[in-house]
């Protein structure tokens, strides 16, 4: 990738049917500096991932054939883009909705109408989140290892394969052992204060984080606090 302000110059893959609104991304987007490539339809964006993988996909739920829905679920499927950082764009507005679209492995998501300003910010979070800013080290805890270098993870040995935001989490998580965070309290650390989202959102990403580092005969690590959050300890539930 191109360097950006000292930093790689991540591409936005754009998946919208909406010409005029795609024409406002991809110019937005260019002028703060992003390369772009774009898709019309579903089944046009599995085909732009397979020949080029991008840092970043901006997908329509609402799309001809094929729906970003489904999309999603198939970069998911594959593990080459099973971590792949997915916004989700939606018409839709209900807190259910939302949810859903997380629930099908979406990183975050933002309803139409949206403010640019606010669209470029969950980009450069998301982005960061996934890596776009270099943190050195290792973190480890019990059993799990974290290669912040290599953006690995381990459990017993064992990779884990972890989006973004479960990344980030876990890594606030590592930094911070046996301590109870409120869901705002990692609203802002992970999310950031510049970024509005429900607080239910991090249910959904805890539930993911879960799955992830806990096999089915190994301990629950992530401890929910009832009416308190949640902690990174191996206290029994």
């Amino acid at each position: 990738m191109a360097e950006l302000n000292g930093m790689s110059r991540p591409t936005i893959l754009v998946v919208e049917d909406e010409a005029p609104l795609l024409t406002l991304l991809r110019y937005n987007l260019e002028k703060q500096g992003f390369r772009v490539d774009e898709a019309a339809d579903g089944q046009e964006a599995l085909m732009r991932v397979a020949e080029a993988p991008p840092d970043l996909v901006l997908l329509d739920w609402m799309l001809p054939a094929l729906s970003g829905l489904e999309v999603c679920r198939q970069l998911r499927r594959r593990p080459d883009t099973r971590d792949m950082p997915i916004i989700m764009v939606t018409a839709r507005t209900e807190d259910q909705d939302a949810v859903r679209a997380l629930d099908t492995g979406a990183d975050d998501y933002i309803a139409k109408p949206f403010v640019m300003d606010a669209l470029l910010a969950r980009i450069r979070a998301l982005l960061r989140r996934s890596g776009g800013v270099a943190t050195k080290g290792t973190l480890a805890w019990h059993d799990v290892s974290m290669d912040q270098d290599a953006h690995r993870v381990t459990r017993a040995g064992r990779p884990l394969h972890l989006g973004p935001t479960e990344y980030r989490l876990l890594e606030f998580f590592l930094q911070h052992p046996g301590r109870v965070f409120s869901r705002e309290q990692l609203l802002d650390a992970v999310w950031g204060r510049d970024i509005h989202v429900e607080p239910r959102t991090v249910d959904v990403h805890i539930r993911r984080l879960r799955k992830a580092v806990n096999a089915e005969t190994e301990i629950d690590i992530i401890r929910t606090v009832r009416s308190a959050g949640y902690a990174l300890d191996l206290e029994q539930h």
